[in-house]
């Protein structure tokens, strides 16, 4: 399928003379030939993180309610959204609120990633998107406040969207001590909060 036609239903659902997002027309491809993930703490109706990870020339993504954990005994829940295109991973922003998923963005995080999914003999057993097809992606992160293995699982399709659990692999890079999510609200390439976007952009309160 072409790129474009991938971003249909994320370019359907947005009005780009009342939306800043990005329209997907750069043709951004993955830095230093390794693919990109982002995770882009979103105050929208409810608070939430989305977790993307590129697969074919797009952002995979997935709307993670409790944003990702460093304890893998925690199982976190993940909802399939459309996808989204590279240059998305660099947006920051408030997204009008008549418009879709309306609210303010931050970068909390982003990195390369590698396919984790692998064989006896270290070489890889699946491509990212078969691996997505098939429901289950095992990546190691390398970003600034998340890093190691974690593992996406769908598990079940209610509403015609499919959920998925996303696991922290029990590696060095695991600490059930620590939760970033809490202790680290701010853009890892801004240094801004929430609410100094909101403010800087005239919709918060100084």
């Amino acid at each position: 399928m072409a790129r474009d036609d991938k971003l249909r239903q994320y370019r359907d659902r947005r009005d780009p003379e009342r939306s800043p997002e990005p329209r997907g027309e750069s043709g951004r491809s993955a830095k230093d030939g390794a693919p990109i993930f982002v995770i882009q703490k979103h105050d929208a109706s409810t608070l939430h993180y989305d977790f993307r990870l590129e697969i074919d020339g797009v952002l995979k993504s997935w709307a993670v309610p409790k944003g990702p954990s460093t304890d893998p005994r925690d199982k976190r829940l993940a909802v399939e959204t459309e996808d989204h295109p590279l240059d998305y991973a660099d947006f920051e922003g408030t997204i009008p609120d008549d418009q879709y998923g309306g609210g303010t963005v931050v970068v909390w995080d982003t990195g390369t990633f590698d396919n984790a999914k692998r064989n006896g003999d270290g070489e890889i057993e699946k491509t990212l998107a078969d691996c997505f097809d098939d429901g289950h992606l095992t990546v190691t992160l390398y970003g600034h406040k998340i890093a190691g293995g974690y593992s996406l699982t769908h598990f079940r399709t209610e509403k015609g969207k499919r959920q998925w659990l996303l696991v922290k692999m029990d590696d060095d890079r695991a600490d059930a001590r620590r939760n970033p999510v809490s202790t680290e609200p701010a853009s890892v390439i801004s240094d801004r909060e929430l609410r100094d976007i909101a403010r800087d952009e005239g919709h918060g309160n100084d």
